[in-house]
């Protein structure tokens, strides 16, 4: 076995994270058995400046793209790329833009929860935003996520109510832009060579591949 080690930087309010992250899961499918992967999320925001509850979607998206009409424009390619991937959007579902950096604190803590939590999270996340319109900055939509995702309802309601990790997540979105990521999503393999974006399935099977046959040529 060959073991690959792939970060991923994310951002749950992003639409092509979202693509990206079905077509990373065929790239999963395509490998050789003999390529173990193992997998952790990292946070990203798209908009830092959101407050801490969310913005009005239309009145964010306006301002973002110049007015509602070209924005819709923008998102019914996303719509499409989306649909080919088995993601039916409901951007019309969608009521407040989040801020997600306490969803990316939970992310964070679901690391530490057990095996598969961690993506059961994230897939979550993107669902209830993408497909059902919740807010993901509420922090009962994320207790939600955390007790059904098999985590401590508790412990992780204590935690959204303190600043636990508010810095370190913060510091790692910093670091991921000092390595000069500015856009996601974004595959960190083997923490040395980047896959930018949501690249094709085929694509990203191949860098994975070439990496796992590099690493076992030179024993490492």
């Amino acid at each position: 076995m060959t073991g690959i080690h792939i970060d991923i930087i994310s951002d749950v309010m992003c639409p092509w994270c979202f693509i990206g992250k079905k077509r990373f899961e065929k790239a999963l499918s395509e490998l050789d058995p003999a390529i173990a992967v193992t997998i952790q999320w990292r946070p990203f925001q798209l908009d830092p400046t959101l407050p801490p509850e969310g913005k009005d979607r239309d009145i964010y998206l306006a301002e973002k793209f110049g007015g509602l009409e070209r924005a819709r424009a923008l998102y019914r390619n996303i719509e499409e790329a989306g649909a080919m991937e088995g993601i039916p959007f409901r951007f019309d579902a969608i009521r407040v833009s989040p801020n997600t950096l306490d969803a990316h604190r939970l992310i964070r803590w679901a690391q530490n929860a057990g095996e598969g939590v961690q993506a059961r999270v994230v897939d979550r996340l993107f669902e209830l935003y993408f497909l059902e319109g919740a807010n993901i900055a509420d922090h009962g939509v994320l207790l939600g996520v955390a007790r059904e995702c098999g985590m401590d309802g508790s412990i992780v309601e204590t935690l959204l109510a303190s600043d636990s990790d508010r810095e370190a997540v913060e510091q790692e979105i910093a670091l991921a832009q000092s390595m000069g990521v500015s856009g996601v999503p974004c595959f960190i393999i083997d923490n040395k060579y980047a896959v930018m974006g949501a690249q094709d399935p085929e694509t990203i099977a191949g860098a994975i591949s070439e990496i796992a046959a590099r690493k076992g040529e030179s024993g490492g």
